[in-house]
């Protein structure tokens, strides 16, 4: 981890510990899509691409009757989320405060996570990554407003899902309203909404910042693949007389091995 320059903040052993305690438990509940695809790895900050197995044509070569092909290979993307703390707020930790305030280190933990999700859930083409809902070839299911109908929307995908041959068990992903909303209905009868939406996923509901809509998604495994080079760390840029100026950091690839094991709940 030299590359993260730790060493040179002014940081104690006791204030790095707080710092990535800290982001952890930002980034445990805030990385759904982790939750729901095949994660692989930390390969490390060296890790620089993913093997997909297959190669293309090079059409030309320096010698003639020599015939060549280049490997595909999908490069892991660098995303970083800069923030600081205030060096008095981490020497009063070092005395014993117990009130840190790291409300900047909080927010970029979630940009983190929204970049994540987004990216796995919805694609970023700029970083070649294809998202799960760009993929599949499902037409979307309507999510309507009344979540009292909402199971049979979640039915309804997870009927489309097995008649493509996709077994269970399924997962569900929402956005933080979306998961709201499921939490507080109570069906006809006072029978939770969430509880429902379990049973007919026989899988977990997944609290995921930066989906729009909703995303049912197989996990048998082997359809959504994941690729960690260097995982989520905390790293140090400068500081100044008034605050440390550190920042997240990840290298990631993503890539949907089987199209047809996911479709979405479109938002209105």
């Amino acid at each position: 981890m030299d590359h993260l320059l730790r060493g040179h903040a002014p940081v104690s052993d006791a204030g790095w510990a707080l710092l990535d305690g800290e982001a952890k438990q930002r980034l445990v509940a805030a990385l759904g899509a982790r939750k729901l695809v095949d994660f692989a790895g930390p390969f490390g900050w060296t890790y620089s691409a993913t093997n997909l197995g297959r190669t293309e044509p090079v059409l030309h070569t320096p010698v003639d009757s020599v015939k060549a092909r280049r490997r595909v290979v999908l490069p892991v993307t660098e995303v970083r989320a800069e923030f600081t703390v205030s060096r008095s707020e981490l020497l009063d930790f070092d005395r014993g405060a117990a009130d840190t305030n790291l409300d900047d280190l909080d927010d970029a933990a979630m940009l983190m996570a929204r970049t994540e999700n987004v990216a796995v859930f919805h694609g970023w083409q700029a970083a070649g990554i294809t998202g799960i809902t760009e993929a599949s070839p499902h037409e979307s299911v309507p999510r309507v407003t009344d979540f009292n109908d909402y199971p049979r929307r979640v039915a309804k995908a997870v009927e489309v899902l097995l008649a493509s041959g996709v077994s269970g068990p399924y997962g569900l992903a929402v956005g933080p309203a979306d998961y709201t909303a499921i939490i507080e209905t109570a069906e006809h009868g006072g029978y939770p909404l969430f509880d429902h939406l379990r049973k007919i996923l026989d899988g977990p509901i997944v609290w995921a910042p930066g989906v729009r809509g909703g995303v049912v998604l197989s996990l048998r495994g082997g359809d959504f693949l994941f690729e960690s080079g260097e995982d989520l760390s905390v790293g140090y840029d400068y500081h100044d007389g008034e605050d440390v100026h550190l920042y997240l950091e990840q290298s990631f690839s993503f890539r949907v091995a089987t199209p047809e094991a996911a479709i979405a709940l479109s938002a209105e």
